[in-house]
């Protein structure tokens, strides 16, 4: 075999989780703004050394640009070089990536290669398992779900948890999206990911379950946060069976309490927040959620929230959007506990 060795997507699919390193040449800004599972970020030209080049090739010419940039790319592959794989050896085999398949990752490969590395270049690039991605999100997932049902408070994302530990298959929209689903849902230490990571993320979910076993799954709104749950996997969602999860009013309030950090943050992050709320309740009754939360009338506040705009909301919902939910198996937690979960996850995953 002559490395490096240039293969096309559909190639490199059924041997991703088999190369030992997988390496974005990209720039730090392009990588985070989605990247291949398990890709590290090694770029031949950082962010501002990317603009820097760009501008020359625009604005000066093609020749000066390449000059700049040729010694900017042998400096940093050099240092990743020095860093990251002087101990690697002969058979490491690494698959190197940029934008297009293009310039960054046939400089890096081309180094790697002349050391000795059996070293791949995806063809293509993040284009190309992009646009792999895009289009295997359009079908429906070939897995049959379970959809947790029950409303805010119920323990729907601790159940997921519970039956992922004892050997469930999970699909955890809220903790891939970074958000709880709601209005005060949002992780005030952890901004959401980009579209194309969430997409990215559920991809490589669904494409390592083992389409004979359920999995479980929570009954999501098309958005969660400000992200999208992509239209097929939303629709056979709606089609699934269902599980009703029933846990009694005060200990919802107890287990929001414990899970929501808009409860145990500052109130002025929380009023924020229930300002999004003024068009459905009027501002009066946000105002007097305001002095709850101001007062440290917490429980208060969270059963007022359930009664008057949680449980409504999710009723309507619920009934309009998921068709198999008057057929749906109940499960009825005493408590919050470890054990009550651990109980329910395992009667539901036997």
């Amino acid at each position: 075999m002559k490395y490096p060795e240039l293969l096309n997507f559909s190639h490199v699919l059924p041997q991703l989780d088999q190369f030992d390193c997988i390496i974005d040449a990209r720039s730090e800004a392009e990588y985070a703004l989605d990247h291949l599972p398990g890709a590290i970020n090694c770029p031949v030209l950082d962010n501002a050394e990317r603009i820097r080049v760009g501008t020359m090739y625009k604005q000066d010419s093609a020749f000066e640009a390449k000059k700049v940039g040729a010694a900017l790319v042998a400096k940093n592959i050099a240092r990743h070089i020095e860093t990251l794989w002087l101990d690697k050896p002969r058979e490491w085999r690494p698959l190197v990536y940029c934008w297009r398949g293009g310039n960054r990752s046939g400089s890096m490969v081309h180094i790697l290669a002349r050391i000795g590395w059996p070293v791949v270049q995806l063809d293509g690039g993040y284009k190309a398992y992009r646009a792999h991605v895009s289009e295997t999100l359009l079908e429906a997932p070939q897995v049959e779900f379970k959809v947790v049902c029950g409303t805010t408070g119920s323990g729907k994302s601790r159940l997921l948890e519970v039956l992922a530990s004892v050997g469930a298959q999970v699909l955890d929209l809220e903790q891939l999206a970074a958000h709880r689903g709601s209005v005060l849902g949002s992780l005030p230490s952890c901004p959401q990911p980009s579209q194309k990571m969430f997409e990215t993320t559920i991809w490589d979910a669904l494409r390592r379950f083992d389409p004979a076993r359920p999995v479980f799954v929570e009954s999501e709104s098309k958005k969660v946060g400000q992200l999208r749950v992509p239209d097929a996997l939303m629709d056979k969602m709606r089609r699934s069976p269902c599980i009703s999860l029933a846990l009694s009013r005060p200990d919802r309030v107890r287990l929001l309490m414990e899970d929501y950090q808009h409860f145990t943050a500052s109130p002025d992050i929380l009023n924020a927040q229930l300002d999004c709320l003024v068009k459905l309740h009027g501002r009066e009754k946000i105002n007097a959620w305001h002095e709850m939360a101001n007062g440290g009338r917490m429980p208060e506040l969270v059963d007022q929230l359930l009664v008057e705009h949680y449980d409504p909301a999710y009723l309507r919902s619920i009934d309009r959007n998921f068709v198999r939910f008057n057929e749906a198996e109940l499960v009825e937690l005493g408590d919050i506990g470890k054990d009550d979960f651990l109980a329910a996850a395992t009667h539901l995953n036997r």
